[in-house]
């Protein structure tokens, strides 16, 4: 098994800011399911290619896709290791939010002590 490092607070804003629109998750969710040239993708989007470019540069930079020559064409394909590695850092957000929450149930599940004598002057 490969022991990943763990992301830099600059790599986790480029993933974040990559994943904040729309149009790039769909770019990365048809790279997934499979190489595309940059034309092809543009294609399917209701705007320029030159801004399509723009989007696949983003999710380039944060690493979560791959861009390789062929020919006159640019392909385009979703890094699985960056994807892995975002998944293990979610995961470890999931993990604290659920650690929390099992405390709280743990705080809540406490019977309750006698009653102090400021919740009996009220009565």
């Amino acid at each position: 098994m490969v022991v990943q490092k763990d992301l830099t607070d600059d790599e986790i804003d480029r993933l974040f800011h990559a994943l904040a629109a729309a149009t790039r998750r769909d770019i990365l969710r048809r790279t997934i399911e499979s190489e595309h040239s940059v034309s092809a993708l543009a294609g399917d989007y209701d705007m320029s290619f030159a801004a399509v470019q723009k989007h696949v540069a983003v999710l380039e930079e944060a690493g979560l896709i791959i861009k390789r020559a062929e020919g006159r064409e640019r392909l385009v394909r979703a890094d699985p290791t960056m994807i892995a590695r975002a998944r293990a850092l979610l995961a470890r957000y999931e993990d604290l939010w659920r650690a929390r929450i099992r405390r709280l149930d743990d705080l809540l599940a406490e019977p309750a002590g006698p009653p102090t004598s400021a919740t009996t002057k009220g009565n």
